[in-house]
């Protein structure tokens, strides 16, 4: 048996809130985690859209249904199935949305690139790869890919603020695993802003209303 692939012409989905343009001042890109929507996955930045922010939600490339053959339907990013060939494909798509927006708001925009859960290694294999222009990198309750030597990217790490945040009830992030995590952090090449909620495997509102508020007079300054 011989394993084979073929690039083939894809459609994506994607969502968004506010309308681009030569008056916005926030730019949110935000990936969700394994197995969500994202037209549901958006709905969580209700509460931080105003008419200078504009909000651009991805879904993942592969579908399928959550349980059975019927029903709620979500994605994810990538597998460990060929998962090379899909990171390349992600990162195609993540550019061309990158670059179709970023041509019609204004160059000192401020970016926010954000990943939930899975959307975390999502967005950190796009930079690693086609550094896009930021200003903060949102970390919600995801891990950083540790098969990464960051070194050779530092200073375009260092060109923006980091934010990590979690829910102290995550069920996923286990007090063993945030240990390991939070000591390998102290050997990347770059500084990691922490913050916690009461809260579990979510994106809180509230949450996100603080760190939206923090990233405005960071703006403001």
């Amino acid at each position: 048996m011989e394993a084979h692939t073929l690039r083939v012409h894809k459609t994506a989905h994607y969502y968004t809130l506010g309308q681009p343009g030569t008056h916005t001042r926030y730019w949110w890109i935000a990936c969700h985690g394994y197995g969500q929507a994202a037209k549901n996955f958006i709905r969580k930045f209700e509460s931080i859209q105003q008419p200078d922010t504009f909000i651009l939600a991805p879904e993942g490339l592969s579908r399928f249904y959550w349980k059975g053959f019927s029903g709620d339907v979500g994605a994810s990013w990538m597998t460990r199935e060929d998962r090379l060939t899909e990171i390349d494909d992600y990162c195609d798509y993540l550019t061309s949305l990158y670059r179709h927006y970023a041509a019609v708001l204004p160059e000192d925009v401020t970016v926010i690139l954000m990943g939930f859960s899975q959307g975390c290694a999502t967005q950190m294999r796009w930079m690693m790869r086609d550094q896009p222009a930021f200003r903060h990198l949102v970390l919600w309750a995801g891990s950083i890919p540790e098969d990464i030597d960051y070194q050779p990217q530092a200073d375009y790490f260092n060109s923006g603020d980091i934010h990590f945040v979690y829910g102290t009830e995550d069920e996923f992030l286990t007090p063993e695993r945030m240990e390991l995590f939070f000591e390998a952090a102290v050997h990347y090449p770059f500084h990691l802003d922490v913050s916690s909620f009461e809260g579990k495997h979510e994106v809180d509102r509230t949450e996100l209303e603080k760190l939206e508020e923090r990233i405005r007079l960071t703006a403001s300054r």
